[in-house]
């Protein structure tokens, strides 16, 4: 079976303005049923821990978990991969403010409206709420970030602020850190706190 890397970076070239017909011969060739059109490689890797969590191997099942690099290129990957392109099922996840993104790219593509699921601000910030500020410290001191979180917590523009827009703030503050913690913060979730926005996308899958 071809290998589902390779057609996620032959989509993501396509959707860069390169030729679509590798995607489309590896889409056959990988036995793609399904895209999940994420923004970004943080919400990659909680969808990734939450697949293993649960015993699932999304790729064997046919299953692309596609980071796009921002929201407003939904519109661009929805239209090359859904009915009015590949003929893929779209689903995904993004933010409140990034709802109008998808609702036009689902709409243009002629994807069903209820493919995707949203989150009140992103998915760290149901990740957080999810677990609470005190639980998500204990996993950030476990990691061994603890002084860089006390050290962030002194800044001024931290001062008076709630701790969980606090920890969301301080995971975007170096590169690779979100990423990090959308595999940590899933991993430590118990199987009932999972947030509604991921856990109804799996329930699509």
């Amino acid at each position: 079976m071809a290998d589902m890397g390779a057609f996620r970076q032959a989509v993501i070239e396509w959707a860069a303005g390169g030729p679509g017909d590798q995607a489309r011969d590896l889409a056959v060739m990988a036995g793609v049923r399904a895209v999940v059109l994420l923004e970004g490689p943080s919400d990659v890797a909680a969808v990734d821990a939450l697949a293993a969590r649960r015993g699932r191997d999304l790729a064997a099942e046919g299953v692309c978990v596609l980071p796009m690099g921002g929201a407003m290129s939904v519109g661009r990957f929805a239209g090359l991969l859904g009915p009015s392109g590949l003929g893929l099922r779209l689903t995904g996840l993004c933010d409140e403010r990034e709802r109008g993104y998808y609702a036009r790219g689902w709409e243009r593509a002629g994807a069903a409206p209820e493919g995707y699921f949203v989150c009140a601000a992103d998915l760290e910030d149901e990740l957080i709420r999810a677990l609470g500020p005190t639980r998500v410290q204990e996993l950030v001191r476990a990691e061994g970030d603890l002084r860089p979180l006390r050290t962030f917590l002194r800044q001024p523009a931290q001062q008076g602020r709630p701790a969980g827009q606090q920890l969301r703030r301080f995971f975007g503050t170096k590169k690779g850190r979100k990423i990090q913690y959308g595999r940590v913060l899933v991993e430590a979730l118990a199987p009932d706190r999972v947030p509604a926005p991921l856990d109804d996308l799996f329930a699509t899958l």
